[in-house]
């Protein structure tokens, strides 16, 4: 696939580029910004979307805000680049990514000696890196999952934690990219995804786009399927894990259920970005959208009748006890091994 987000050096202007995924799957189309607060609103109105994908977004757009303020004095320079991490840090509040990325670039800001007409070049250094990063954690989840997965196999996903949902190559589809390269037959079934639509419309069309086998199915029929016999494992990704849940696309809990009751193996894939292993349920903010993306289908059909109140929760919470395991670029562990492993991360 196509990298999701890249940073443009044109010998004019600095400038952050990303497919415009509120496009997709009718147009491949491109955004490029050249200021901080496009980068953020690019975030919450979800033309870039995706953990670890919002969490470069999120970096890059700090690369931008320095870019900026560059010619201040030290001190208005710290205060107008918290300004703009308080921006960025609004835009989706359950993503761990996003916040990562941020700190991280802040901690080289704030140790930075020197005059801030200098820091642009390192800051926009480390969001590059940090890009390189994602594709190379995604790469060794991909090469630890595959492990988990058969000849044969076929795979539901829920949301997308594909190569759009990252920088490139993706997290859940990552094992089955990865399986496929080592010549072992894998198919998908990708639910729909209310209410964005993102399985339907994302995954089933970077997985087109790459002539891996899919077929999408309504979000309501993933426990009819695994009753059937027509799912062999699960696989999903996340935007936070915390020491007892995984935080993902609302709908996740009802498939780790229905994996449950039917035996079937329910993965994680999630790169360490994600791990925020000192906080628990009751610390997470679940994003709640406007209710109109439920009311209407992608905002063009009304579906609810005038003056019915629809809710919105864009992420729900799947406890610990449901899933077999979770797949990082370290290896893969259940929940148990997965605390004691990264115990000292963030």
């Amino acid at each position: 696939m196509i990298p999701s987000i890249e940073w443009v050096d044109d010998n004019i202007k600095m400038k952050v580029k990303i497919i415009d995924q509120t496009k997709l799957p009718h147009k491949l189309e491109f955004l490029e910004f050249n200021d901080f607060r496009s980068v953020a609103k690019s975030i919450k109105v979800m033309n870039i979307r995706g953990a670890p994908a919002i969490g470069v977004a999120a970096a890059m757009g700090m690369a931008l805000a320095t870019i900026e303020y560059k010619e201040l004095v030290k001190d208005k320079f710290l205060i107008k680049m918290e300004e703009a991490a308080d921006l960025l840090r609004s835009t989706r509040p359950t993503a761990s990514n996003l916040f990562w990325a941020i700190n991280r670039i802040l901690k080289i800001i704030k140790d930075f000696p020197d005059n801030p007409s200098n820091i642009s070049d390192l800051v926009i250094e480390e969001a590059k890196i940090m890009a390189q990063e994602d594709i190379n954690v995604n790469k060794n989840i991909g090469k630890n999952g595959a492990s988990l997965l058969k000849d044969g196999d076929v795979v539901l996903t829920h949301c997308n934690a594909g190569s759009l949902a990252t920088v490139q190559y993706g997290t859940a589809l990552a094992p089955i990219r990865a399986a496929i390269e080592e010549g072992k037959n894998i198919s998908v079934i990708a639910d729909e995804t209310r209410p964005r639509l993102q399985g339907a419309r994302l995954t089933a069309y970077e997985l087109q786009y790459d002539n891996i086998p899919v077929k999408v199915i309504s979000d309501t029929s993933s426990g009819l399927l695994m009753m059937l016999g027509k799912v062999d494992k699960v696989i999903v990704g996340t935007d936070r894990v915390t020491s007892d849940a995984v935080f993902n696309k609302i709908g996740t809990y009802l498939v780790a259920l229905a994996a449950m009751d039917n035996k079937i193996p329910f993965y994680v894939a999630a790169p360490t970005s994600t791990l925020s292993l000192k906080e628990t349920i009751k610390d997470v903010i679940i994003e709640q959208r406007d209710s109109s993306e439920v009311g209407n289908i992608l905002g063009k059909v009304k579906i609810v009748p005038n003056g019915v109140e629809c809710l919105n929760y864009a992420f729900d919470i799947t406890p610990f006890r449901l899933v077999s395991g979770v797949i990082t670029e370290d290896g893969v562990f259940t929940p148990k091994e997965l605390l004691k492993k990264y115990k000292d991360l963030h």
